[in-house]
């Protein structure tokens, strides 16, 4: 009976640990130097600078704001996993604290695209 019971549990042992394995990869946690760096970065375009100055700065350079820090590859990777479509949709519609648009109301969302690609990889797209 006690081998049962073993047996039992080392099951439940066992698939509780599997089912941490499927858990949504999680960003890692942003540092200061991670936010100082984010401060650093902005696009050449000089309306996307503008834009990102005005809208999207306030959150993607503050570790405060938990939004994803700008030029945080690692950060991004689980969003633009999900698809560039689907991350531009949010942006425009809003999710979860971002608020539609990230405030920035005359952004296209070609303007949004672009600000994704700038964020997501601290640099400008190439044209």
């Amino acid at each position: 009976m006690r081998y049962a019971s073993l047996i039992r549990y080392g099951l439940v042992a066992l698939m509780l640990t599997g089912l941490g394995a499927c858990k949504e990869e999680q960003a890692p946690v942003p540092t200061l130097a991670d936010a100082q760096r984010a401060e650093s970065l902005l696009p050449t375009d000089v309306d996307l600078r503008a834009r990102y100055q005005r809208s999207c700065a306030a959150c993607h350079t503050s570790i405060d704001a938990k939004a994803p820090l700008t030029g945080a590859v690692a950060q991004w990777k689980p969003r633009l996993d999900k698809g560039m479509d689907l991350l531009a949709r949010h942006a425009m519609e809003g999710f979860n604290a971002m608020p539609p648009k990230g405030l920035c109301m005359d952004c296209s969302e070609s303007d949004m695209r672009a600000l994704i690609v700038f964020m997501s990889q601290g640099k400008d797209e190439p044209k």
